[in-house]
């Protein structure tokens, strides 16, 4: 077993005590308000190709970081050791006062903090060591070969981690969260030459015991991988589309950065006039929360030290908020929703658990309405324009004809615009939660084909 997770728990007790010292410090040494996080991380990881064990890799973080208040003035300052806590707080004082007034900065209101910790069960004790997660990796691999048709492993791997967050703050909030986190995936290749296909699979959680079968991982990316050998071509158009769910996520992905209240007040966002509109379908429902037990986006507390709470991003089809801390939310005029997120000095705003909820038609159901489209598996590229809402993405798929999945296609790219795909969307009720962002199959209406 390696150093770096020797020990199933961080000592958050002197972590918080260092913060509360860093925060003391930086009073005394003139800053008006301050908070100080710490952030300490460690992992451990096995990577296997062709029955063999090629990697162990294991890792420390250890970081503080201060942030200080003079007036209107801000900065921040970050150190990977405690060592000299009164001249970290002293520098970063300094400059602050030589820092431009930045008349938006603040610590979270002191009624919005939280006071009480949910037990969201983020924390697993279990330590698998480099031996079990050799033994994950192998096994993984040896399903995805079992596979007919699979040609050569791209790789598999195994991981665990540990990570704590400290956070002190001068107007006198202090509290510590840890929370672990387990995977295992594998990637299979098919064919050969030029014509060889590639897909995977993988599964995270933050609790051992909750991550899938490594065999039916290997198995899954296996089946994925043979399914795409030899595609086809697709013709230039208009087609019909229907993303799974693994591509699914990406377009909620582009909903919760078109709302991040940073882009919203730099006018940088398509949505920037959308709040209170209707920007999807009636009975669409999006939500984020944070307390989610074992959810791998929840928190006891947003990076502020914000109560967290979990709200509807949009509500029968409709934007119902921006994703807001404190800076950002002073400059709309707003109040903190308490989704400050940090992992250094600064917080910037992030969603949780983003979920797209179910709808009412099954995957089938929806590929036999659509009779002759476009199922796609996969994305390349990030070829989205936050600003005006275009979307241009490579991807491969299935085509669907006759209402059923067909042969493979491959090498086009699928167009729209964002406001467009929203307003088309339909989720089917397929929905499961893997991921801190989870969506059912979608069906997107048609988008612009180029192909051959």
């Amino acid at each position: 077993m390696t150093s770096a997770m020797e020990n199933s728990e961080i000592d958050q007790s002197s972590l918080l005590d260092r913060a509360a010292e860093l925060v003391e410090a930086a009073a005394k040494a003139g800053a008006d308000a301050c908070d100080a996080i710490s952030v300490r991380s460690r992992s451990l990881g096995v990577s296997v190709r062709n029955g063999k064990i090629e990697t162990v890799d294991s890792s420390e973080n250890d970081a503080i970081s201060l942030r200080v208040f003079v007036g209107k003035k801000k900065a921040s300052i970050s150190a990977n050791t405690f060592d000299d806590i009164e001249s970290l707080a002293q520098r970063a004082v300094a400059m602050a006062r030589v820092s431009p007034d930045d008349p938006y900065a603040c610590l979270a209101d002191k009624d919005r903090l939280a006071t009480s910790f949910p037990d969201l069960e983020l924390l697993d004790n279990t330590i698998l060591g480099a031996d079990k997660l050799g033994e994950m990796a192998l096994a993984a691999e040896e399903a995805a070969m079992n596979v007919e048709g699979v040609s050569k492993s791209g790789g598999s791997g195994a991981g665990e981690s540990l990570g704590g967050v400290v956070l002190a703050t001068s107007h006198g909030f202090s509290a510590s969260y840890q929370s672990s986190h387990y995977s295992c995936s594998m990637t299979a290749v098919a064919g050969d030459g030029v014509s060889m296909e590639r897909d995977y699979d993988y599964t995270v959680a933050n609790h051992a015991a909750d991550l899938k079968d490594p065999r039916v991982i290997g198995q899954s990316a296996g089946d994925r991988t043979v399914a795409r050998v030899d595609p086809k071509t697709v013709n230039t158009g208009r087609m019909k589309v229907i993303y799974d769910p693994r591509v699914a996520t990406s377009l909620i992905g582009h909903l919760s950065g078109a709302i991040n209240g940073a882009g919203i007040a730099r006018k940088t966002s398509f949505l920037k006039d959308k709040l209170g509109k209707r920007i999807f379908r009636s009975g669409i429902r999006i939500t984020d929360d944070p307390l989610i037990v074992r959810g791998l986006g929840s928190r006891p507390f947003d990076g502020e030290g914000v109560v967290n709470e979990a709200f509807d991003l949009v509500t029968d089809g409709v934007l119902q908020t921006w994703l807001l801390d404190s800076a950002t939310a002073a400059e709309l005029g707003l109040k903190t929703n308490g989704r400050a997120s940090r992992s250094g000095a600064n917080p910037s705003p992030s969603g949780t658990n983003i979920d797209l909820l179910p709808g009412d038609r099954s995957p089938d159901d929806m590929i036999n309405d659509v009779g002759e489209g476009l199922y796609i598996t996969d994305l390349i590229g990030h070829g989205v324009n936050g600003l005006t809402g275009d979307y241009s993405r490579g991807a491969s798929g299935f085509m669907i004809r006759d209402g059923k999945i067909a042969e493979a296609v491959s090498g086009f790219t699928i167009a729209g615009n964002l406001i467009d795909m929203f307003a088309e969307l339909e989720p089917a009720n397929d929905f499961v939660r893997e991921r801190s962002i989870n969506s059912p199959t979608i069906y997107l209406g048609e988008l612009a084909v180029a192909g051959q």
